[in-house]
């Protein structure tokens, strides 16, 4: 497991732990007033996105409380949930995934956010089936990430709103595989209300043919009120608690 360094006077807390106590604790802060202000009694699950951070990092947010952490890349990611296994944290794929991924996928993942298409659930089904037999991994947290674009997601990534009902089958038929509801990201050069509004309304769609997909992805840091003001059950909130990424060589 990634060990946290101690570092002289600070009470044996290394100085980028108490960076990310503060950050932390300045998102918390965002989010309880968002809550607040969008007359909402429960916060929205916050998931820190930690592409391109060390798996140190992981560890120092798992001592300050955080308990969901988001990956972009297989590769990445799954060396980290192999590094920190025994961790108490669960980790959510939130990037672009190709099919061929998904057997690695299956064996760290508590939910895909990021499912577009037909033929990436039909491989994941595989790959979790393969891993309840053989681990007993439960059932995968599945999120379609819905376009918010006029492009069908050429930019940013997801399905078009007309295939959502399709794809939503696809998953809820499949054994292995939980419909928890849509992902998405705010177009950019757009305002986040007018995106998270749309969400929300596809979001209400589906829950009347899937009552139990009630999860809405939505919000980063820029956008995060926005979000929990149109109804956002979990946050990916990267750069404002773990800062701009690490320089690499």
């Amino acid at each position: 497991m990634s060990e946290v360094p101690p570092a002289a006077g600070t009470g044996g807390t290394d100085p980028r732990t108490v960076e990310l106590r503060e950050r932390l604790a300045a998102v918390r802060q965002r989010i309880a007033a968002a809550t607040l202000a969008a007359g909402r009694s429960e916060e929205p699950q916050l998931i820190v996105v930690t592409k391109f951070h060390p798996a140190a990092d992981v560890t120092r947010l798992a001592a300050l409380g955080v308990t969901d952490v988001g990956e972009n890349r297989d590769q990445e990611a799954a060396g980290k949930s192999a590094e920190l296994a025994g961790l108490p944290v669960r980790w959510h794929f939130i990037g672009q995934l190709q099919s061929n991924k998904a057997k690695s996928v299956a064996r760290y993942a508590f939910s895909v956010q990021s499912i577009d298409r037909a033929q990436l659930s039909e491989a994941l089904a595989k790959a979790v089936a393969r891993q309840q037999s053989e681990s007993g991994r439960p059932d995968l947290d599945c999120y379609i990430q819905v376009s918010l674009e006029d492009d069908a997601g050429a930019h940013r990534g997801g399905a078009a709103p007309s295939d959502i009902e399709r794809l939503a089958e696809s998953i809820a038929t499949a054994a292995g595989l939980h419909l928890a509801g849509v992902m998405a990201v705010a177009p950019l050069g757009a305002p986040p209300e007018q995106a998270f509004e749309k969400l929300a309304g596809i979001s209400m769609d589906l829950r009347r043919l899937h009552p139990g997909a009630v999860g809405i992805s939505a919000g980063m840091s820029q956008d995060l009120e926005a979000a929990v003001h149109f109804g956002a059950t979990h946050l990916r909130i990267g750069s404002d608690i773990l800062g701009s990424r690490p320089q690499v060589g």
